[in-house]
């Protein structure tokens, strides 16, 4: 069974930090592609950022420099480090899988100005 289990999420102010973890279970992990992904009210849901097995990573262009994705395969564990948060990066966000396509149920990330 495929589990994907987001925490980290919460209320900040602009400018704050946040660390998003999500602990795979049922997959093998240091094969897959790991991303995170939101969706903001009304919105449809957006890549953030992914990392491939080899480590290479993509971002979306509103979160470079200020985002990064990273991942521990001893774990099953992928982190977003969330720096310069803005009240436009509210959102939930999902971790997903990419063997098999999987998301998480999602965690809450609210910025206020």
């Amino acid at each position: 069974q495929v589990q994907l289990v987001e925490s980290g999420g919460g209320a900040v102010q602009a400018g704050g930090s946040l660390r998003l973890s999500c602990v795979a279970s049922g997959i093998i992990f240091r094969f897959n592609t790991m991303g995170w992904y939101r969706q903001a009210p009304g919105k449809q849901r957006e890549m953030v950022a992914t990392m491939n097995s080899f480590g290479g990573t993509d971002y979306a262009d509103s979160v470079k420099g200020r985002f990064t994705i990273s991942r521990d395969n001893a774990k099953n564990t992928v982190y977003l480090q969330m720096n310069s948060l803005k009240p436009e990066d509210t959102a939930v966000y999902y971790c997903h899988s990419n063997r098999p396509d999987y998301w998480g149920q999602g965690t809450q990330v609210t910025v206020s100005s």
